[in-house]
């Protein structure tokens, strides 16, 4: 994925021109790489001399304390978890360009949302956005389609996302039966969403 990560930077750099801020989606299903491709590509971007920045989306997971009294504990990283508005006031602060943006970050450690826990400069000329739903055809989602310059789609088989997710949370801890539970009845649901319900995008790799 890092030679391919480098042509990506190179087409950002390319179609950015000479814009003071420039938003980049990198969007894909739970298990698809974006967090590390979105790094990759990152320091690419700054090799070549640039300032850029990361968002990830998952700093606007809602509290589990919320998510319980909506009883939506189960469906944490589903699209109706997340707080939607939230990252549009932030993407639209993001887009202007004219002051400091805190932004959350996600402790998955704690598995929880922690604020104002990044700071992306005025001068950041790029700016990363990853995550799952960011290219989402449905209301909320859809709103950002308006704040972004460049849209990248990542979208590995299925069969590679459950190896991968199976392995994610069998590395955080939870049993074969618990890991297969949560990638059956959540993550590869979320990820067909993903695949079927996202509009087309400016840039995809399988």
């Amino acid at each position: 994925m890092m030679a391919r990560s480098g042509e990506i930077a190179d087409e950002i750099v390319r179609r950015a021109g000479d814009a003071k801020r420039f938003i980049v989606a990198i969007a894909g299903p739970p298990g698809s790489g974006k967090s590390t491709f979105a790094e990759e590509v990152a320091s690419h971007l700054r090799a070549k001399g640039e300032n850029a920045a990361i968002v990830p989306m998952d700093g606007f997971h809602m509290d589990d304390a919320v998510l319980r009294d909506k009883g939506l504990l189960k469906r944490k990283g589903a699209p109706q978890t997340f707080d939607v508005r939230g990252l549009l006031d932030v993407v639209k602060a993001l887009q202007r360009a004219d002051q400091e943006v805190l932004v959350p970050l996600f402790d998955r450690s704690r598995e929880l949302s922690v604020a104002a826990a990044r700071a992306i400069p005025s001068n950041t000329r790029l700016v990363l956005i990853e995550g799952n739903y960011l290219l989402l055809e449905e209301q909320p989602w859809a709103g950002l389609a308006c704040l972004l310059n460049l849209s990248v789609l990542l979208m590995p088989a299925e069969e590679v996302l459950e190896e991968r997710l199976m392995r994610r949370w069998l590395d955080l801890g939870m049993t074969g039966e618990e890991a297969r539970r949560k990638v059956e009845e959540n993550d590869l649901p979320n990820g067909r969403l993903v695949r079927t319900k996202s509009r087309d995008a400016d840039l995809v790799l399988n």
